[in-house]
């Protein structure tokens, strides 16, 4: 049997009940997938964008290449009980496509648990609550200098800054939610750009 399959997914949207620490995961992907069947179509479709969703809303808090790797070699039946819930617009399907944009919400705690029976480094909470804080993400070429400055930066414009990760490539800290403005007008004065994604303020040189 030959199956053709596409999977795009062009949105990740993450939901913050708070802080990233107390976030509800929620993604969305846009798929499109060509099967023998519909029916197959759409059982890979939900499995691609199950995957793929678990990977962008984890990946921020999370050790990026043991998260990929954990869930490419995971049972599709095991990260289905991550999800704690989904929705699907936009439906599609011809005798052997189907497309659909999917929207799942991740089981925080299901989600931890999963983590660390796999190995996985993360920084999971199942603390609930609003937090006075949101989460940025420095991504480093050099560690050393580009971390100094950016501490420097918040230092001169009196923001405290939250160390919670450092790992390979990135450091994750938390920033008090009413010092935002402050923060990122020293950083962009400091030399850096920054974005939002996956919930959190991505900084980069």
């Amino acid at each position: 049997m030959k199956i053709l399959k596409t999977v795009g997914v062009f949105g990740l949207c993450v939901a913050l009940s708070g802080g990233a620490l107390s976030a509800d995961l929620t993604g969305y992907a846009f798929v499109n997938v060509t099967s023998d069947t519909a029916a197959t179509a759409k059982k890979m479709a939900m499995d691609e964008a199950r995957r793929q969703i678990l990977v962008d809303t984890l990946a921020p808090y999370s050790d990026r290449a043991a998260l990929r790797t954990a869930i490419a070699n995971e049972k599709s039946s095991v990260l289905t009980d991550l999800i704690a819930s989904s929705g699907i617009s936009g439906e599609k399907s011809s005798d052997t496509t189907y497309s659909a944009k999917i929207t799942m919400t991740v089981n925080r705690s299901a989600a931890r648990d999963w983590l660390n029976a796999n190995g996985v480094q993360n920084w999971v909470s199942l603390e609930d609550g609003a937090s006075d804080n949101f989460s940025a993400v420095l991504v480093l070429s050099d560690r050393v200098s580009e971390w100094a400055r950016v501490r420097r930066a918040a230092a001169d414009a009196g923001v405290d800054l939250d160390t919670v990760s450092i790992g390979e490539g990135r450091i994750l800290f938390n920033v008090p939610r009413g010092r935002r403005s402050a923060f990122t007008l020293a950083i962009r004065d400091a030399g850096f750009r920054y974005a939002d994604r996956d919930g959190a303020l991505y900084i980069f040189k």
